[in-house]
C-alpha cells in the first residue's frame, strides 16, 4: 500500500507542468502605507519610472499579468529604497494576490502591488 502511494506521488510530480502565459503591461499600481501617520497612497508608475513618498523611493521595473485573465493577478518587479541608502530595502517581484509573500521589512512603510496598467 505504501509503495503504491509512493509511486502515485512520484508520477504526479513527473507530469509536465503547463506554464502560464503572461503579458507585460505598460505600468502598474502600488499601494504605500505610512504606518506612522496611517496615510495610504497609491502610486501609478510606468515601467522604469520611480515614485517618491517621503523618504521612500519606489522604482517599478516591470508589471506582468496572465494573458488568459487580464484582470487577474499582477506580478510587479520593484526596487524600494529608503533615503539615499546604498542597499535597497527590497528588490524583486511582488504578487498582488499574495502581498505577504515578499513583504518589505521596514518599521515605517509597507508597499504592495495592486494591479497592472494595461494601456
Amino acid at each position: 500500500m505504501l509503495r503504491a502511494l509512493t509511486v502515485l506521488v512520484a508520477l504526479a510530480f513527473a507530469l509536465p507542468v503547463q506554464a502560464q502565459e503572461v503579458v507585460t503591461a505598460t505600468g502598474g499600481e502600488l499601494r504605500v502605507l505610512d504606518k506612522l501617520t496611517g496615510d495610504v497612497t497609491d502610486l501609478s508608475l510606468q515601467n522604469g519610472e520611480t515614485g517618491a513618498l517621503g523618504f521612500l523611493k519606489v522604482t517599478l521595473n516591470e508589471c506582468r499579468y496572465p494573458a488568459a485573465n487580464p484582470s487577474g493577478d499582477a506580478y510587479v518587479e520593484v526596487v524600494v529604497t529608503y533615503r539615499d541608502a546604498l542597499e535597497p530595502l527590497f528588490t524583486g517581484w511582488m504578487l498582488a494576490s499574495s502581498p505577504a509573500l515578499h513583504a518589505i521589512d521596514h518599521p515605517r512603510y509597507d508597499v504592495w502591488a495592486l494591479r497592472c496598467i494595461m494601456s
